[in-house]
């Protein structure tokens, strides 16, 4: 995995990993009039598939054609899958080992899995049982209902509705996040208390998926029902709906019902320790499949199931109605649910995902019809998100497949133009922008590039890429799929909105940021100063065989003596911080919490020694150069002093320099 799919792994996850402004309502850049660019070859409409009848039997056929294969390529553990068609379980299966060790199999009815993000689900109905009572209003600040406050920098207050939208403005943050050790665990409100997430944008103004700002509404139910919020999802939602395998509890209390399956990178590593999700309304549920079965039978159901109304019909069809707008076609947010389309069918669902558990729940409500799956492991390369698109991708495919399609329509005048213009690199608008995690940013972002026929290249996430053409003004299409992008611009930065991803949209990045720039300081800076040290003892080696002497005289010995340490210092410095960030890569997120504060304040703090050995280059070229030294020995001094400025260029844009201990 690349460092970006790794981070945006771990975002995606529910672990780390709605009213504003209307998308539609933003301005789009000015149009540019070109000439008539060269038109593609149009394919023919492609003919309507022939839909299979999801029943019983065709779908556990299709299953264990699909699943094992999955399984066994992505060296996934297990999977387990419900399916709810017309007011009934149509299937629950499990297929793979809940625990490998003891070749335990996955069992649909009591195998406990930890579904991730799809946890806030839960959390959004509880919200929506309290707008129904009257008690929370979805437009009130929701400072009314904490007992701190949420800062209004921006001037606007944040709403239950942007939390619900994943627009209140949050940045993202990591620290404290995840755990394994229960002693070490803070509850939800020491959480939100102590780790106030700054904010990147107005209220309303950009979405950008937020943990923190699920965990806030779980809070604000707490605080007006007056119980835990466990307490409260147990007596409202999970008992009431026949889930008795279901708890926000963490650990498990003794004695629950069922058997958790242990959760795996790939199948021949250690399990994983029971994961504790810190911002536990946002992803901290343990659950069955057939558990999720009944509460997906609840949604369908105009919010009830076997005699109990979990929320009212008119509040059903409100919480599964858009909660802001959108552009035609474009995935949006409902109440909580993604609003997405598929195949022409109306999709709501959530995606989830800890380190080793990933969810996927989707709901056709038109056609009655749910479909909820975990799997509980990670896989070789991150080979889950790829098994999880495709069971769902083809499951549409087979059971809802597309209409017949229409011939495209003919490629715009503007298709080069417009291809230039939203071409470049571009940074998630779910971000950490405070904090040593920023480097990360400096080293990849998103990369559109536009293509001489005016088609465009556009990363679809799971390391490919989607070739898009021009369908409108600023607006593109793939030309084997049905994901769309638009370009617009959002408070004066250019931005990029996907029609799959309602929760984080593009923004252009500047050129100081950019990872061409980064990456090729930190790789020179690293070398000039590896070189510089790795010189000193062998040239040392090789004069002692040659009985020579270096050849430099008293006056140059000291500023290169200096160099050389101020080569070793910013060396130092880079490789400690290397050791912290690395666990980054191998999703280690319990190892980001405030017990090491002492660790990462000490090399915030280090900084100043950077610093030191920037001068101190600096100084010690001036005085190589006012010397007697040879040219190469000069404009190695320059080099070296590039270098360790490079280090703090670095350390400066990459927030590793700073006092900042909020990441």
């Amino acid at each position: 995995m690349t460092v970006r799919t790794r981070l945006l792994s771990l975002f995606a996850a529910g672990v780390l990993l709605g009213a504003g402004p209307a998308l539609a309502a933003q301005s789009d850049p000015p149009a540019v009039q070109t000439p008539q660019a060269p038109s593609a070859p149009e394919s023919a409409p492609e003919p309507a598939a022939v839909a299979h009848t999801l029943d019983a039997a065709d779908l556990a056929a299709w299953l264990d054609g699909q699943v094992p294969y999955s399984l066994e390529s992505g060296d996934i553990a297990g999977m387990a899958i419900s399916v709810v068609k017309d007011g009934k379980v149509l299937l629950q299966k499990g297929y793979g080992l809940a625990d490998v060790e003891a070749k335990v199999p996955m069992d649909p009815a009591t195998t406990l899995l930890r579904p991730g993000s799809t946890s806030k689900l839960f959390t959004w109905t509880a919200v929506m049982q309290l707008v129904q009572q009257g008690r929370i209003d979805l437009d009130r600040n929701v400072n009314d209902y904490l007992d701190f406050r949420i800062e209004e920098a921006f001037g606007k207050p944040v709403t239950m509705r942007h939390l619900m939208n994943h627009r209140a403005g949050f940045e993202e943050g990591l620290k404290d996040l995840l755990g394994y050790d229960p002693a070490l665990a803070q509850s939800t409100e020491q959480y939100l208390k102590g780790h106030p997430r700054p904010m990147l944008f107005a209220p309303g103004a950009v979405p950008g998926y937020s943990n923190y700002g699920v965990a806030l509404a779980g809070y604000i139910v707490q605080r007006v029902s007056g119980m835990p919020f466990e307490t409260y999802v147990e007596r409202h939602i999970f008992a009431p709906l026949g889930m008795r395998h279901s708890t926000f509890v963490q650990p498990l209390p003794a004695n629950f019902p069922g058997r958790l399956s242990k959760g795996y990178r790939t199948t021949d590593a250690p399990p994983s320790p029971f994961e504790i999700v810190i911002t536990a309304p946002a992803g901290s549920v343990t659950t069955t499949a057939a558990d999720m079965a009944r509460f997906m039978l609840a949604h369908l159901q105009q919010g009830s199931l076997e005699g109990y109304q979990m929320l009212d019909a008119a509040t059903t069809a409100r919480m599964h109605s858009p909660s802001v707008d959108g552009l035609p076609g474009f995935g949006t947010m409902a109440h909580g649910f993604f609003r997405l389309t598929h195949n022409g069918r109306t999709l709501l669902g959530h995606g989830g995902d800890t380190v080793v558990y990933h969810t996927d729940m989707n709901l056709l409500p038109d056609e009655g019809v749910g479909i909820y799956f975990t799997y509980n492991g990670l896989g070789k390369d991150g080979a889950v998100y790829g098994a999880r698109k495709e069971l769902m991708d083809g499951f549409m495919r087979r059971y809802f497949p597309a209409a017949a399609g229409t011939a495209p329509p003919p490629a715009l005048a503007s298709a080069v133009e417009d291809a230039q213009r939203i071409a470049g690199r571009y940074q998630s608008s779910r971000r950490v922008e405070n904090g040593f995690l920023r480097f990360f940013y400096l080293l990849q972002q998103t990369v559109i590039t536009a293509n001489p026929d005016g088609t465009i290249e556009v990363p679809d996430g799971l390391g490919g890429v989607d070739t898009m053409r021009a369908v409108g003004p600023q607006l593109w299409r793939a030309v084997d799929g049905a994901r769309m992008v638009a370009l617009k611009e959002v408070d004066g930065v250019r931005t990029v909105i996907d029609s799959e991803n309602p929760v984080a949209v593009l923004q252009q990045d500047s050129f100081a940021n950019s990872a061409p720039l980064n990456v090729s300081i930190l790789l020179l800076s690293f070398l000039v100063l590896a070189g510089t040290l790795a010189a000193w003892p062998l040239g040392a080696l090789l004069r002692r065989a040659d009985r020579a002497t270096s050849g430099a005289t008293p006056a140059q010995r000291r500023p290169r003596t200096v160099q050389r340490v101020a080569a070793a210092v910013a060396l130092a410095y880079m490789a400690a911080w290397f050791m912290l960030i690395t666990p980054v890569l191998s999703t280690d997120l319990a190892v980001y919490h405030s017990g090491i504060d002492w660790i990462v304040g000490l090399l915030q703090a280090s900084g100043l020694l950077a610093i030191g050995a920037a001068a101190a280059g600096l100084w010690a070229t001036w005085r190589l150069w006012r010397g007697d030294a040879s040219r190469l020995r000069r404009s190695w001094a320059i080099l070296v002093a590039l270098a360790l400025l490079g280090v703090v260029w670095l350390g400066i844009v990459g927030e590793l320099i700073t006092w900042n201990l909020n990441y």
